[in-house]
């Protein structure tokens, strides 16, 4: 997989293919489908499977105030992508000037310019252009016209609902972490750099990393099992989101514990995978019931990890 940022990196191999234009956020089972649809189409014109996705997301430009938090950074939906076969994926730097092209304009100067697409993979309710004004319909008039073939991807349905980032971002808010992983095509996972706390875990018998500058959406406040990654070693974690209310505090932090590893963690980058909510936060009446409980979260997310893909 090659990960692009511009346009003009486009080599002659990596244009005249198949491209599907979209977030990708999170990267579901709806996006698995399309980028499987994506894989045939390449194949069939005899070039590459692109992906022309936007960083950061659009609406982080038009309307901040509302955007959603992100499931993904671009290294991992990358990642994520290749893994589905994905060949090139563009991380287009999202600006005014590209937001302000036309329908027409994003076709002719990106879709054919640019990319050389000989054909398109897109869901049925694509929009793109200034305003969102070009819909799947006028994308099949476009392509039509420039005698590329274009494939509308029905949603995806799961639980009789239908796949989408939004549907996920709100099982992820809820703590409803083994929900949204079936959503997903791997475990939602996040990442932040490791920061002194207040050593409280390691006498307790149970010392934490505290993660910190976390940049995509947090689970809702709860003890998590997961897996935490250590320079590509895989670890399994019991993970706290949330408040620490035992003692009276109210911030909230990300405090994983690295079942069996033994090391200074201070200042890596961590990544985390969750696979299921344990059970709430809540405060203890004491240290030993606290310990007690604890004991019992890392042997049950340490069951839990053991059955993770």
């Amino acid at each position: 997989m090659k990960l692009l940022r511009s346009l003009d990196e486009l080599s002659a191999t990596e244009r005249g293919g198949a491209v599907a234009v979209g977030n990708f956020d999170g990267v579901h089972r709806g996006h698995a489908e399309l980028t499987a649809r994506l894989r045939a189409q390449a194949r069939r014109v005899g070039g590459p499977a692109v992906v022309f996705t936007f960083d950061p997301h659009p609406a982080w430009i038009l309307r901040p105030q509302s955007a959603p938090t992100p499931l993904t950074w671009v290294d991992r939906k990358a990642a994520l992508l290749a893994e589905l076969g994905v060949d090139v994926m563009v991380a287009y730097p999202t600006d005014e000037a590209l937001l302000n092209l036309t329908a027409r304009e994003f076709f002719d100067r990106i879709l054919v310019g640019a990319l050389g697409a000989k054909a398109l993979v897109e869901g049925t309710n694509f929009c793109f252009g200034h305003d969102r004004t070009g819909t799947i319909d006028v994308l099949r008039q476009f392509a039509t016209e420039a005698g590329i073939q274009l494939e509308a991807v029905e949603a995806v349905r799961f639980d009789d609902d239908i796949v989408s980032s939004s549907r996920i971002r709100t099982l992820i808010h809820d703590g409803r972490l083994a929900e949204a992983g079936r959503l997903l095509t791997r475990p939602y996972r996040i990442r932040g750099l490791v920061r002194h706390g207040a050593a409280r875990g390691g006498k307790l018998g149970f010392p934490t990393a505290n993660v910190d500058g976390v940049d995509t959406l947090l689970p809702g406040s709860g003890v998590y099992a997961g897996r935490a990654w250590v320079k590509g070693t895989p670890w399994p974690a019991a993970v706290n989101v949330g408040p620490n209310p035992t003692f009276g505090e109210q911030a909230l932090k990300i405090e994983a514990h690295l079942i069996d590893f033994h090391g200074n963690l201070y200042g890596e980058l961590l990544e985390l995978d969750f696979a299921a909510q344990l059970r709430p936060v809540k405060k203890f009446a004491g240290l030993e019931e606290l310990k007690t409980q604890l004991a019992a979260d890392v042997q049950q997310a340490r069951t839990i990890v053991e059955q993770m893909d």
